[in-house]
């Protein structure tokens, strides 16, 4: 009642090929590839935006600091 060996993995495989169809798979395959592709590429640009903003924000407060030290 442990964990599974090989064998077990191999009989599995080998139903879900019977069921599905190589081709189905496939395609499953590259949907799902995609699909972490698009996931992947939407934090990269989450994260450049993100970084653009403390980027924005830090020249903003040496923009003030400026400007009340020309003041005085």
């Amino acid at each position: 009642m442990g964990s599974f060996s090989i064998w077990h993995w191999l009989i599995v495989l080998l139903v879900v090929i019977l069921i599905f169809g190589t081709k189905k798979l496939r395609n499953m395959g590259s949907d799902l590839g995609g699909a972490v592709k698009g996931f992947k590429e939407g934090m990269r640009s989450e994260d450049e935006a993100a970084q653009k903003l403390r980027d924005d924000d830090r020249v903003s407060e040496s923009e003030a600091k400026n400007k009340t030290q020309h003041k005085d």
